[in-house]
């Protein structure tokens, strides 16, 4: 049984049904296998936090913890909360239900200093932590749960990380191995430049002695007398 269906993969963009629709298989929906009727099904629910789902920020300030949703089938009545893992004890920061695609829900806040900044029209779940504490350091999960997908829920972790004052990170390291890195690449450069002109210099020389060697040749052969030499050429003097 598939659980994305074809009109669903219509609204995704244009195109044909049938790309739309494999569009949505095969890049939205993550298939389980149900043993032992051995059937499939499409979980296409997915909440995320971003690719890089740590922060690190100063007392006092004011942050946004990210999340967003995605389904390949759309939404009915999708239920999503924020949690704050408080020492293994989930406490509920806020909360709500979005009816349908387009419809901005009404959020019930559970904590101080905490506003809903996710914006429907955008699959966005995200919300704004003001004036944060050390107590407000932690993991946030990010919750859905999709009715319109047999109630198939999903979560995402967010670490939020308090400090007094943001790190200066030391580069001298990096620095050192890049400076160490260019200057083995210059090494090896001059070094074959040497050796290429080291071999242009010896195949001169060479040609240089080739040469030499075909006059030399040549001197030996007049000196001795040989045919095509200026001793042959003299005439014999005629007796008198």
């Amino acid at each position: 049984m598939w659980i994305c269906s074809k009109g669903a993969a219509e609204s995704l963009g244009g195109g044909s049904t049938y790309k739309s629709y494999l569009s949505c298989v095969l890049s939205c929906c993550v298939f389980d296998f149900i043993a032992p009727s051995g059937l499939w099904s499409a979980q296409a629910l997915e909440m995320s936090v971003g690719k890089i789902p740590t922060l690190e920020a100063v007392n006092g300030s004011t942050v946004i913890l990210p999340c967003t949703y995605s389904s390949c089938i759309g939404i009915e009545n999708l239920y999503f909360n924020w949690q704050f893992n408080d020492n293994g004890t989930m406490q509920k920061v806020c909360e709500s239900t979005i009816r349908a695609e387009g419809v901005e829900p009404d959020v019930k806040i559970y904590r101080e200093r905490v506003d809903f900044v996710g914006m429907n029209h955008q699959n966005n779940l995200s919300i704004l932590l003001r004036n944060i504490t050390f107590e407000d350091g932690g993991h946030y999960t990010c919750f859905g749960r999709n009715p319109k997908e047999k109630f198939k829920n999903h979560s995402a972790i967010f670490h939020l990380i308090v400090v007094d004052e943001l790190r200066v990170v030391d580069n001298t390291l990096t620095i050192m191995i890049a400076s160490a890195v260019g200057g083995a690449i210059a090494l090896l450069m001059g070094f074959m430049l040497l050796k290429n002109f080291t071999l242009f210099v010896l195949a001169k020389l060479e040609e240089k002695n080739k040469e030499c060697l075909v006059t030399s040749s040549g001197i030996d052969n007049t000196e001795n007398g040989l045919s095509g030499t200026k001793a042959d050429s003299k005439p014999t003097p005629k007796k008198k």
